[in-house]
């Protein structure tokens, strides 16, 4: 899928059927048809041998806690390494502004501020080497939160007691415009006002108040109305990060050889629509990078039984 294609479905346009597809990969296609029963057995056999692990999962949890107590020790032993917040900090001296913040500052203001715009462009080499969206699953206390409740929803959609309930992708690129569009007209940075990132990340720092009701009511819409609507449908922080993040070395890769289609990725998957390249006679080749799209949580990597998909960094295999 070329880079057009993946911006496309990050904007919240619908995963296409490759129209080229390799020789190699045709290969392997081909060979995957074979009766119903015969696909069955394979798979239950990558099942019997699963190398199922909870690996990435455990290292992003310790980085995202790790990274957001910096900031609130720094503060409470006033050591003055990390002074501020997610939304803007100095890291002993540098400034370090998130992109979306300072987007939204910018347009409110309507001018570039010379330390603002220091701080953004070290934010921005950081991320696009890292990969834009790995900051909501890495990084984001609101993303752990949301990770945690999204359990107790999935409990109580097996036992229906809620019920499920999507809204189209293309709702996120609507809210970014808007949030967008209010900072512009009224001066001031909306967003930050409603955004669970930052109230979750100053509450640690600075102490709880009032705002944490709106993040407890955003959860709770989650657990008994929609999975991660807010991560997935609002939070514009997660498209502004997946632009810079398009071209980034970092990435997880599909290895359509070692594929058995039984679909748990998709099942875990924040966005599942990256991982359409996993559906059976998707895969245009034999590894593919999944999308930018992607927060790079490892989740996909933990519950894959068969090996087929990978971290990678683009072009380091060549170098060893």
């Amino acid at each position: 899928m070329s880079h057009f294609e993946q911006i496309r479905v990050m904007f919240g346009a619908a995963p296409q059927k490759p129209t080229v597809v390799t020789p190699e990969a045709k290969q392997v296609h081909s060979l995957k048809r074979m009766t119903k029963a015969d696909f069955e057995a394979i798979k239950q056999h990558a099942r019997d041998h699963e190398l199922v692990t909870h690996k990435w999962r455990n290292r992003r949890w310790a980085v995202l806690i790790f990274s957001n107590l910096l900031f609130t020790f720094s503060f409470w032993l006033d050591i003055q390494i990390l002074e501020g917040a997610l939304t803007a900090s100095r890291f002993v001296g540098f400034h370090l502004i998130d992109l979306n913040s300072a987007l939204q500052v910018m347009l409110a203001h309507q001018h570039i501020i010379v330390n603002l715009f220091i701080g953004t462009a070290t934010v921005f080499v950081l991320w696009a080497l890292l990969g834009g969206r790995s900051f909501c699953s890495w990084v984001c206390p609101y993303h752990l939160l949301a990770e945690w409740f999204e359990w107790l929803h999935l409990k109580l959609v097996s036992k229906k007691l809620v019920s499920e309930h999507e809204f189209h992708r293309g709702t996120r690129t609507v809210f970014w415009v808007a949030f967008a569009l209010l900072a512009v007209v009224s001066g001031y940075t909306v967003f930050e006002t409603i955004s669970p990132t930052g109230i979750l990340s100053r509450a640690l720092i600075y102490g709880p108040s009032l705002a944490l009701a709106w993040v407890l009511l955003l959860l709770v819409f989650e657990v008994v109305y929609s999975r991660r609507a807010w991560c997935r449908y609002v939070c514009p922080i997660g498209l502004t990060y997946g632009i810079v993040g398009a071209v980034s070395p970092v990435r997880v890769e599909y290895r359509l050889d070692k594929c058995f289609h039984e679909g748990d990725c998709r099942k875990v998957c924040l966005v599942p629509h990256v991982l359409d390249v996993v559906i059976k006679g998707r895969a245009a080749a034999m590894n593919t990078p999944i999308g930018p799209d992607c927060t790079r949580c490892g989740l996909c990597v933990d519950v894959c039984p068969s090996g087929a998909l990978v971290f990678d960094v683009k072009g380091l295999s060549k170098l060893l």
